[in-house]
């Protein structure tokens, strides 16, 4: 998200946090630190303030209404909304020209899917002018689109709106007993009494198909990963015309040690140490450490997890600092797992951070 706004050109960006933020706003604070507050460009994160309420956001629309005061501070023409668990290059400028082009009120970023996941979104229905003529959220039989049985039009979750617009639909729905989010009750409304267009996403990553993936699950978040590592990855990271930026770790380089060892189809950060271990298609955060003779593959590895000698870890998600002690196995008997970790319904392990696992 953050990367598709400094890209695009957008200088403001305010990130709404709630639940366990420290790691998320320490991360903005150092690692997009790379604008000038004088010339009115900032990053910042804003925890619930509580100024309407005494309750947690109760959803995607009440979360902008109990920031109104922001918006009210700032006073910006346009507003973009986007969500934190989406990976995608995207620039902002072309959306915000279609959307004044066509004196939009709202103007939603949309993407071809196909019919059998578009039960997981809110799927738009347009006329030829790529207007929303309807909107459904999670259908259980979702609108195909036109001369197209297989294919549905699934939101991004990218919202621009005017500002006035969008005030004053966030107040008047937290007047209505709802579930205060844009997909189930803004929108829905919004296509009867405004002008709301669909916007076609036009993909950054330079790639022959459209990368666009909501991670929001553990098992969409280790597939997102694993995008990553494929031969001809799906997501490019390596274009230096649309860097992705984030927080540069201090760490010593990368080695690996000892001939016994391999690694094959790997994102390896800096810290990292693999000591005769064979590594193959699996993502390495920084001062990961990884022992003689074990066997990691198809895994995600957090920053500071320690895998002792002889282990096996297979389609594994390991949180920050764990210590995997020598000979364990981890993701290979799945009804084992199931009685000490996270098993998902892909069947990815996930363990906890901070823990001993012997």
């Amino acid at each position: 998200m953050l990367s598709n706004c400094i890209n695009s050109g957008v200088r403001r960006i305010f990130v709404l946090t709630q639940y366990k933020s420290n790691s998320l706003d320490t991360h903005i604070h150092f690692g997009w630190n790379i604008l000038s507050h004088a010339l009115g460009e900032f990053v910042h994160t804003i925890p619930p303030q509580q100024r309407i309420g005494d309750t947690w956001y109760q959803g995607t629309a009440d979360a902008i209404y109990q920031n109104i005061y922001t918006l009210e501070r700032e006073r910006p023409d346009l507003v973009i909304i986007l969500s934190g668990d989406h990976v995608y290059k995207m620039n902002y400028r072309a959306m915000a020209r279609a959307h004044l082009d066509k004196n939009a009120h709202m103007t939603l970023a949309c993407i071809p899917v196909p019919r059998e996941q578009a039960r997981e979104f809110g799927v738009a229905v347009v006329d030829e002018n790529n207007r929303i003529i309807d909107f459904q959220e999670k259908p259980s039989d979702p609108p195909t689109i036109p001369g197209s049985a297989d294919l549905c039009l699934a939101s991004m979750g990218v919202y621009l709106f005017d500002t006035a617009t969008l005030v004053r639909e966030v107040a008047n729905d937290a007047k209505t007993p709802s579930n205060h989010d844009f997909g189930k009750d803004i929108i829905p409304k919004m296509i009867h009494t405004h002008c709301v267009y669909a916007h076609d996403f036009q993909d950054e990553n330079r790639k022959p198909a459209k990368y666009w993936r909501d991670v929001g699950t553990l098992d969409a978040y280790w597939e997102a990963n694993m995008d990553l590592v494929a031969i001809d990855p799906a997501f490019n990271l390596y274009d230096p015309a649309w860097p992705i930026r984030t927080f540069p770790s201090n760490e010593p380089p990368a080695k690996t040690v000892f001939q016994s060892g391999i690694v094959t189809d790997t994102l390896i950060s800096p810290g990292c140490i693999i000591s005769g271990a064979r590594v193959e298609h699996s993502v390495l955060s920084p001062s990961v450490r990884i022992d003689e003779g074990a066997h990691v593959s198809e895994s995600i590895l957090m920053e500071g997890t320690l895998v002792g000698r002889g282990c096996r870890i297979h389609k594994a998600i390991i949180d920050k600092g764990v210590y995997v002690a020598d000979g364990t196995r981890v993701g290979v008997e799945h009804a084992e797992d199931s009685k000490r970790y996270i098993v998902t319904e892909q069947g990815v392990t996930v363990i906890p951070r901070e823990r001993h696992y012997a």
